[in-house]
């Protein structure tokens, strides 16, 4: 499947793509007494265009709702993975985020090593990307 990527940054010759899609059959509009969930589906591309072998170590997000709620995930590699990119390589996966409005945006950074250089340590940017649910004809 051929996927648009909407938006890019590029740190130190690390390039990090994103494509997002809202997934309706996945999101749940307010009920009485119960809240919405909005569902989007994002696919991230990391490129390697520098000279040296990199593995991606943790990654940092800063998701914040329609109602200006921040959070902050952090943890350990990508969906279990903690792929090492050869110059000119790349790594593809998929995630998904859960919203409790349909408005929200995503950012954040990657800390990689650089294999070449004893693990020396360095962050790349994940681009600033908008979550944004269709408008729903009532």
């Amino acid at each position: 499947m051929h996927q648009l990527f909407q938006h890019a940054a590029t740190t130190d010759g690390i390039t990090v793509r994103v494509a997002v899609s809202f997934l309706p059959e996945q999101s749940r509009a307010p009920a009485a007494g119960q809240a919405g969930t909005w569902f989007w589906v994002y696919h991230i591309r990391i490129e390697n265009g520098s000279d040296e072998t990199v593995q991606l170590l943790t990654r940092h997000w800063r998701i914040t709702d329609g109602a200006g709620e921040v959070h902050l995930v952090e943890g350990e590699g990508v969906v279990g993975e903690s792929p090492v990119l050869a110059p000119g390589g790349s790594h593809d996966y998929v995630s998904g985020c859960p919203l409790a409005t349909p408005h929200g945006s995503m950012q954040g950074h990657y800390t990689f090593a650089r294999l070449d250089r004893g693990g020396e340590r360095f962050r790349a940017a994940i681009p600033f990307f908008p979550l944004a649910a269709p408008a729903t004809a009532s």
